[in-house]
């Protein structure tokens, strides 16, 4: 084996150790058991007609769900990189999975998110956790109310208690399920939707502690089998256990065709997944989450997740916020959750059968709009136009497209409106020439032949042509002085448009000095040949007075000495 090959191989095994639980995660467990008990005790109570909701709309059924809310929860919670993060199905998830499910049908899902749960570990092993922080939050903002807006859409039929019509676009599966419900309207199902929908938004207002999910989606399912209403479809039976693992589920002759979909899914996964353990360090003092681990201990979530016929799983936001609010403090918590749901998989299957589907429906609108932070938005819209425009774009190719598009558009906008406010701090600005020893005719003489620019800001490719441009427009003058130290960054563009400027004003007879070139823009300058035109004595200056001595030589057709070194006042006026 090659010293190379030993070296990569050294690498990867010392950044995969880093990445595995260790003493202090022990620690941190050891603390206060009691309290993580009880915090995950609740988090389950929560999580169950999520998981079962999610599972019923991403197409694979309620069991499924059920399975990634046990299998990921309890393999993150162990794996990922914070001691509160609960993950298991999201709706922004269900989102990104009906189209898959649609084209390549339940295998292909399950295919998907194991070759997403790759990638993750792939992304954690390159440590690319930290380039999260650039995701900016006009972006992050219009990506959370794009789902929210999905998953209320997705609700629509089973709300009104109507088959889910087919078609490609939320909204126009949201639109025929209305034209379905006028022709024969249900309005058992949609007064139960309604009704744990308006028992969580309230609840959640009067008692925030009290788990109003749960209960609601309990009184419903009472009423639906008290009172016998037919029209209140209920999930169907379950499975009294989880599935052994098994790989018959691969779609190997579809994998090249499914590689898109996979890089959309781990995308999805960790952009929630490192914005929730973000939002979890944000509520508590003292937690820090490690982005690497979270990609690694989501990638082996999304890998055990589909061995037992669970879809892809992310950080779950909303179930992370409730184990911090009850007082979580380890990983205890998040493991007690997957657990309890386990538990109830293999123990109460026959009774969560029975749930009508209007009422996790209704659960699931809740949550969409419990989703959209009214002050967030304001504050977004408020901030500058900039950061309004990236917001709606992100939320409306969020509804038009996909999430990943709209992550990438968001991005791309994000970018470009921020490259154009960096532009336009850049600055051409005339300024007045050093009278330093001269008499007042000289300096006359000076001001009449000399001008000076200030090149105030970067000068790179968002900017440079608009006012570099102006500077090759000037007149009446001999000899024209650039003052650079101002100057923040210089790219190929920038040192190419100056070029162009200093090459015009030499064709028309025009001497251009430079004075006060930072070290670090010299290379930039030379590649593309501009220094050279910018010392025609063989040298650019240091300060601004020896290239108004080197000007008033030109004039007087005598080339100074060369100064050693600035004095004070020169190094003043660079």
């Amino acid at each position: 084996m090659s010293t190379a090959l030993t070296r990569g191989v050294r690498t990867v095994h010392t950044r995969i150790s880093s990445l595995l639980p260790g003493r202090a995660d022990l620690a941190a467990v050891r603390r206060d058991p009691r309290r993580d008990l009880l915090a995950g005790l609740t988090v389950a109570i929560v999580a169950l007609p999520l998981a079962l909701g999610f599972g019923v709309s991403s197409g694979l059924g309620a069991e499924a769900g059920l399975a990634t809310a046990v299998i990921a929860g309890a393999v993150a919670a162990v794996f990922g990189g914070s001691n509160l993060q609960v993950s298991g199905p999201t709706g922004a998830m269900t989102v990104v999975l009906v189209p898959i499910v649609g084209r390549y049908g339940p295998t292909g899902v399950l295919t998907v998110g194991l070759m997403a749960g790759v990638l993750l570990i792939a992304l954690a092993t390159l440590r690319a956790g930290k380039y999260m922080r650039y995701v900016p939050a006009p972006v992050v903002e219009g990506f959370t109310l794009g789902i929210a807006c999905v998953i209320g859409l997705q609700q629509v039929p089973n709300a009104l208690g109507v088959p889910t019509p087919k078609a490609d676009r939320v909204l126009v599966t949201a639109w025929r399920a209305v034209e379905e419900f006028a022709k024969a309207p249900n309005w058992t199902a949609a007064g139960l939707a309604l009704a744990v929908a308006a028992a969580m938004l309230l609840g959640a207002r009067w008692r925030p502690t009290i788990p109003f999910s749960i209960l609601a989606v309990i009184a419903a399912t009472v009423v639906a089998q008290l009172a016998h209403l037919d029209a209140a479809r209920p999930i169907g039976d379950l499975p009294s256990g989880l599935p052994a693992p098994s790989l018959t589920f691969l779609h190997l002759g579809d994998l090249g065709s499914l590689v898109t979909p996979a890089v959309a899914v781990a995308a999805l996964a960790a952009l929630e997944s490192l914005l929730s353990a973000s939002v979890a360090d944000g509520m508590t003092v003292g937690q820090k989450h490690d982005p690497d681990r979270e990609l690694f201990g989501q990638g082996l979530a999304n890998i055990a997740a589909p061995l037992f016929g669970g879809v892809p799983a992310t950080g779950a936001i909303a179930r992370t916020a409730v184990n911090v609010r009850t007082g979580a403090g380890s990983r205890t918590a998040a493991f007690t959750h997957a657990v309890v749901l386990a538990v109830i998989v293999f123990a109460a299957s026959p009774l969560v059968a029975k749930i009508p589907l209007a009422a996790l429906a209704g659960v699931l609108l809740a949550t969409a709009v419990r989703m959209v932070e009214v002050s967030s938005l304001k504050a977004m819209t408020r901030a500058t136009r900039a950061d309004a425009v990236t917001l709606v774009l992100t939320a409306a190719g969020t509804l038009a497209l996909d999430l990943v598009h709209a992550v990438v558009i968001g991005l791309a906008v994000a970018g470009a409106l921020a490259l154009r406010a960096v532009a336009r701090q850049a600055r051409l600005d005339r300024v007045p020439l050093d009278r330093g020893d001269h008499s007042a005719e000289e300096h006359a003489l000076l001001a009449e032949h000399i001008v000076a620019y200030r090149l105030d800001g970067p000068l790179f490719f968002a900017g440079a042509h608009r006012f570099l441009l102006e500077l090759a427009e000037v007149a009446d003058v001999r000899v024209v002085i650039l003052r650079m130290s101002r100057v923040s960054t210089v790219d190929a563009t920038g040192a190419l448009v100056l070029k162009d400027a200093v090459e015009k004003l030499r064709r028309r007879g025009i001497v251009v000095l430079a004075s006060g070139i930072r070290p670090g823009q010299r290379r930039v300058l030379d590649s593309v040949g501009v220094l050279e035109l910018l010392r025609p004595d063989g040298r650019d200056f240091a300060t601004t007075p020896e290239a108004i001595r080197a000007a008033r030589g030109h004039l007087e057709g005598v080339v100074p000495a060369q100064r050693t070194a600035p004095t004070s006042g020169e190094e003043a006026v660079r």
